[in-house]
Order: C-alpha cells, then structure tokens, then sequence
C-alpha cells in the first residue's frame, strides 16, 4: 500500500462531520513538521461550533512564489447508516473503489497533497519559494469561522500569496479532464410583499400579495441578467422557497415571502442585480422589502503560471488534455482569491460526492499525488 493510501485511510476513519476536526490537521501537521513546516492553528467561533484551521509553511533558501494547497478536513453527514454498503467510517474497497465518507470530498486530494509535499522536499530541500497548507473544518458547514477567517488573519499578517490549489473534486468523467480556475458569485435574498389579509369571499376588502407579486415574480424569472463571458455562462435567478397564508383556505394572505438566489458571473455586480430587482418591483408599485445575503463574489484566474503547470503536470502523468471550467457552486475559493492572484480548483472525480457510498477510484490516488508534486516542481524548482 502506497503512503497516500495509508494517510487517505487514516484520515477516512477520522469522523469528522462539520466542524468536527477529530484530529484530521493535528494528523497533517504531525507530517508536515520534520520537513520543517511551521504550523499555527487558529481555532474560531462559539465552543458550541468550534471551527478548527491550520495554516502551515515551509520556505526554501530562494526567493520564489508562495504556493499554497488548501482544503477542508470536514465532511457533509453520513445519511441513513443504513443506507450504506459499508460503514461510512471504516474505509473500504470493492471493485477497485475506496469507500468511505470524505472518500472525494475532499480527503483523498488531502492526502496527496501532503505526501506531494513529503516527496516534492526529500527531492529538492533548496527549493525556492515558499510551500503552505490552508485548511479548515467549517467548508461544509457555515463557512462563517473557517477559511475567510483565516483569510482575514493573513491580511493583518501582511501576507500576500501568488498561487493556491484548492482539493475540491473537480473531474468529471476521469481523473484530470477538469480544472475549476474561477467560481461564481452567490447572492441570496429574502423578499416580502405586504398587502392585505382578508376573506376569500370578500376580494375586494383585501389584497392578495400573492397575486399582486405573480407579474413581477415572472418577469424576475424569465429576465436575462447577462450574457455571460468567455470563462462564465450567463447569471441565473431560481426562486426556492414562497411562503404565505395562515394554512386556512378562506383566508385571503397578508404577506407573502419568496426566497431566491443568484449565481452570477463576473459581467455583473451584486449592486446591480439589486438594483434591477428593485426597479421591476417598483415597476408593479407593490409594497415590498428585500434582505439580501451576499454569499460570495465570482472570483476568475485567467490562464497563467499556475495553470500552465497544472496542465502540463496533468497531461504528463494522465494523458489527459484538461479543460478550464467555472461551473457549480461556491467554494472557499472565493475567500482565497482575496489574498491570492491565482487560485484555481482541482482534485478526483466528483460524481459521488455528498451521496451514499461515497468513493474514490483507487488507481487514480497515486496519479492525483502525482500531479500536486509535478505542480510544484513547475513553480518552485
């Protein structure tokens, strides 16, 4: 069994369902210390979700760029234990598989970060720059104490970083085929409309908000935001949740609440969708009030050092021509990008990620590894 497969194992049994560490960075930093990684943990939040993260380094003799691998050592919940072939905590292989909660998400990219590190630094101790680990336990959960925190904690520090391989599960089909190089933005909002509760018998002593909100609600879903750019398809508005009534069916509501989200590219601006919004809310005069939640902004790494060395590491050790790709949700990226020119995403394949019997490919564990240390052998040698 490889080292990468050890670690992996060891880090899949570890329960550690957000924000719960159950030992995960304690683990890496043990690992990462007789390279000579200097390591602080900075624990946040309330002892009732008490978030724990890391943040290591290690720098050469020479000047060079500082080249981070962040992650998280939380995973989502198990499920129905039922459900599972096997225990979700106790790795297990069938079928060339490794099976385990965390197994994509995002473990396995951890371990081969760190066993990357061990091999890239036993083969070149004068390297130049600088390599660090950024890693939290509150990604799957609130993210409100996790990698923003820290992020926050490197800009008093001074700290600038030039580029950051984040272990999310971003290949598709096989191993490679995608790197994440940008996120979109998520903006989320909570709208009221107000108007008059009454009996249904008696429509013209009320006005129903849910029927006053109808036009303004469809023109919100079918407007067309922006057209997109080269790396980001057009922004989307979904609405999620409406809200209304007394559970009556002769009571005519007084207020109505609908919950929706943009995701949203880099052509447009949280100040104005909300400005856009407000306009065609206005245009149908209801009476209304927004409370918006800025989840995240887009962030977008352009082609660059970064990722022509993942390509190039990708290519050499898998064959596989990758390609660029801003799709899906947010990530801890986006706080990232605030310190760090170039971010991208990368990590196994993401088909099984949150689900019941979560797994990996086995034979794409060393390859994966293999990958981070070529990365850092383009950047730092």
């Amino acid at each position: 069994m490889s080292d990468t497969l050890r670690l992996l194992e060891d880090l899949l049994a570890r329960a550690s369902v957000t924000p719960d560490d159950a030992g995960c960075q304690a683990l890496i930093a043990g690992r990462l210390a007789p390279l000579g990684f200097e390591a602080t943990a900075l624990p946040f939040g309330p002892d009732t979700f008490r978030v724990l993260n890391l943040w290591a380094t290690r720098s050469g003799p020479r000047p060079g760029p500082t080249v981070v691998f962040a992650g998280h050592t939380d995973v989502v919940p198990t499920g129905p234990l039922a459900h599972w072939t096997s225990d979700p905590f106790v790795p297990s292989y069938r079928d060339g598989k490794l099976f385990a909660r965390g197994a994509a998400d995002m473990k396995t990219s951890l371990a081969a970060m760190v066993v990357a590190a061990e091999e890239f630094v036993q083969a070149h101790p004068g390297h130049a720059g600088r390599i660090a680990f950024l890693l939290t336990s509150d990604e799957e959960g609130p993210s409100v104490d996790g990698t923003v925190r820290v992020v926050e904690w490197l800009q008093q520090q001074g700290e600038r970083l030039d580029c950051c391989i984040v272990g999310e599960p971003t290949s598709v089909s096989r191993l490679g085929d995608t790197i994440k190089n940008g996120r979109r933005g998520s903006l989320s909002g909570r709208l009221t409309v107000t108007g008059v509760q009454g009996h249904v018998a008696y429509p013209q002593l009320a006005k129903n908000p849910v029927h006053l909100a109808a036009p303004a609600l469809a023109e919100l879903a079918t407007a067309t935001w922006d057209e997109g750019n080269a790396y980001f398809p057009p922004t989307t508005f979904q609405i999620s949740n409406l809200h209304a009534g007394t559970g009556a069916t002769n009571v005519i509501p007084g207020e109505l609440v609908v919950d929706f989200n943009f995701r949203f590219s880099t052509a447009s601006t949280p100040e104005d969708l909300k400005a856009r919004v407000a306009r065609i809310l206005d245009r149908q005069q209801l009476q209304w009030r927004i409370d918006w939640t800025l989840g995240g902004s887009p962030f977008l790494t352009p082609e660059g050092s970064l990722v022509a060395a993942l390509r190039q590491a990708i290519q050499a050790e898998t064959g596989v021509v990758t390609e660029l790709s801003t799709t899906g949700g947010t990530s801890d990226g986006r706080f990232i990008a605030r310190i760090c020119e170039q971010v991208v995403e990368f990590g196994p394949v993401n088909a099984t990620i949150h689900k019941i019997d979560e797994h990996v490919a086995v034979d794409a564990v060393e390859p994966l590894k293999n990958i981070y240390r070529r990365t850092l052998e383009a950047l730092l040698t």
